[in-house]
């Protein structure tokens, strides 16, 4: 899970994404959602960089911005030393082969209408890494060898496979152009708990032997505390917390993160009882109208008066530690 090399592969500046609300037979923007809101951080080459969080608090859309499915609004996003975000299509299409998504469903990821070696050998057409068809065949088989797949299989349509080989397949959909950042977007989250540990365990190989970078988006942080380096804690569109997983765990500065943790199921009966429960309050506000200052302050049981100001910035605390709180 350690970086091998202290290159910063990704760096993410001042991003926000806003998507417009439109009223009106003429469709006249009125609004704006804010899915997510100034944020930055960097990922070194090599690492795993887990992204926690509820459910629509941006997370998903940081990783679209970064593949430029979405334009953001504002920002840079610097790829291997060049910012992607205002490139032209055809100096971003040969990069766009180093960066790759490991979409949340298995099932509807897939094409039903294509056979598994299509889905896993169409990369390498499109940015035609294969010379002949003998080289192309067995450069399928060898993904599928690579995800633990059978390439007897090649010939076999989605329907016709399990949840968790599904995702294998677009594991190695992923593998075929041979990136070196891939997004994995809650990659286990729609498989069975008796398929996700061997998911998990396929992606740590994976990384450890092809030296891959991953930005992990998670909502659980049980599942980031076994694959990430580090931990970034989004809430509201904003980054809350950014530190290595040992610290998340044993020295969570944030009130949100405390409140996540505190959630966490712990196996030990005996612990989890005598353990501190923080139930927060009230809802999630929407990104459509979001609190003045700190977007967690009507939820914070530290809240006072200086939170709904301004949006407190991230800050260094200690040593590889960043926290977005004046109470901290």
């Amino acid at each position: 899970m350690s970086p091998s090399s202290d290159a910063t592969l990704l760096k993410v500046k001042n991003l926000k994404m806003y998507f417009p609300v439109t009223a009106g037979l003429l469709r006249r923007k009125v609004d704006d959602v804010k899915a997510v809101d100034d944020v930055s951080f960097k990922i070194k080459r090599g690492e795993i960089l887990g992204l926690a969080g509820e459910s629509g608090c941006g997370k998903t859309t940081v990783g679209r911005c970064i593949l430029r499915i979405n334009r953001p609004a504002e920002g840079q996003i610097i790829f291997e030393g060049q910012d992607i975000s205002t490139l032209s299509r055809r100096k971003w299409r040969p990069l766009r082969r180093r960066m790759q998504l490991i979409f949340q469903d298995p099932y509807g990821s897939l094409d039903p209408r294509q056979s598994a070696g299509s889905i896993v050998g169409e990369p390498l057409r499109i940015h035609h890494l294969c010379h002949t068809d003998d080289e192309y065949q067995e450069r399928v088989a060898e993904l599928f060898r690579t995800v633990d797949l059978d390439p007897e299989m090649v010939n076999r349509y989605p329907h016709e496979f399990s949840g968790g080989q599904r995702q294998r397949i677009g594991i190695a959909r992923a593998l075929a152009c041979e990136p070196s950042f891939i997004v994995c977007d809650e990659p286990i989250s729609a498989l069975d708990v008796s398929i996700q540990a061997q998911i998990m365990n396929l992606l740590q190989e994976l990384q450890e032997k092809l030296g891959l970078t991953y930005l992990f988006i998670a909502h659980d942080l049980s599942v980031l505390r076994h694959v990430s380096s580090r931990v970034t804690v989004m809430y509201l569109g904003h980054i809350m917390e950014i530190t290595d997983w040992k610290e998340l765990y044993e020295t969570p500065l944030h009130p949100y993160t405390k409140a996540l943790l505190s959630a966490v199921p712990i196996p030990d009966p005996i612990v989890e009882k005598r353990r501190e429960r923080i139930i927060l309050k009230g809802e999630v506000p929407s990104p459509l109208n979001p609190p003045a200052g700190c977007p967690f302050h009507p939820r914070c049981w530290l809240a006072i008066h200086d939170c709904r100001q301004a949006v407190p910035p991230l800050r260094q605390v200690a040593a590889n530690h960043e926290v977005a709180c004046i109470r901290v």
